[in-house]
């Protein structure tokens, strides 16, 4: 027990539970610091740890070979949000898979060389980065979309970031979207 004089009634008296619940209030207040800097850490992909890095980019045990139907199983075995749009993009930015880009940096998604996030472009090339295969242009996007699209949740949201950020074409969004239009009703 902890006690303190007091000068006023000439006794002492516990002040025991005051500095307990000084301590605990401290101690409450450093675990809400430190969980807030964690949080804030692993949400931010400048630490991405290598056994995350590997989680995203799962190489691929299924041929190296290019399908679109491919395309369309490794978008959905990177769990990357809004496949749909994803595969649609990926048909625009390489020009129905049929761009220089794509065939000879194999970019499917024109994607420019990152130098602010994790990435597995190996440099650049005709001003847009070049991959080794098709696999590590798609864990590229997905590496993109981990790093910057988290905090989306509706396709609206997705398109307007789209819009502002991601294309230079005014009309992008609207192409995006007819070819996810074409794309259904072919499935119809």
């Amino acid at each position: 027990m902890i006690y303190k004089f007091d000068k006023e009634s000439l006794s002492y008296k516990d002040v025991t539970l005051r500095y307990f619940y000084i301590a605990i209030g401290i101690m409450l207040i450093l675990s809400a610091i430190i969980i807030l800097m964690t949080r804030r850490t692993i949400n931010n992909v400048r630490y991405i740890s290598e056994e995350t890095k590997a989680i995203i980019i799962k190489e691929s045990d299924r041929e190296n070979q290019f399908t679109p139907d491919n395309l369309k199983q490794y978008i959905l075995e990177l769990n990357i949000r809004f496949p749909h749009i994803v595969y649609a993009q990926a048909v625009l930015e390489s020009g129905n898979f049929k761009s220089k880009i794509f065939k000879i940096n194999n970019n499917i998604f024109g994607m420019k060389e990152a130098k602010s996030r994790p990435t597995t472009n190996k440099g650049e090339q005709f001003n847009h980065a070049y991959y080794d295969n098709w696999h590590k242009s798609v864990d590229d996007y997905a590496l993109f979309s981990a790093a910057y699209l988290n905090n989306i949740k509706t396709e609206d949201d997705y398109f307007e970031y789209l819009r502002q950020n991601y294309a230079e074409d005014t009309t992008y969004v609207a192409k995006i979207k007819e070819i996810i239009l074409k794309i259904n009703k072919l499935k119809n």
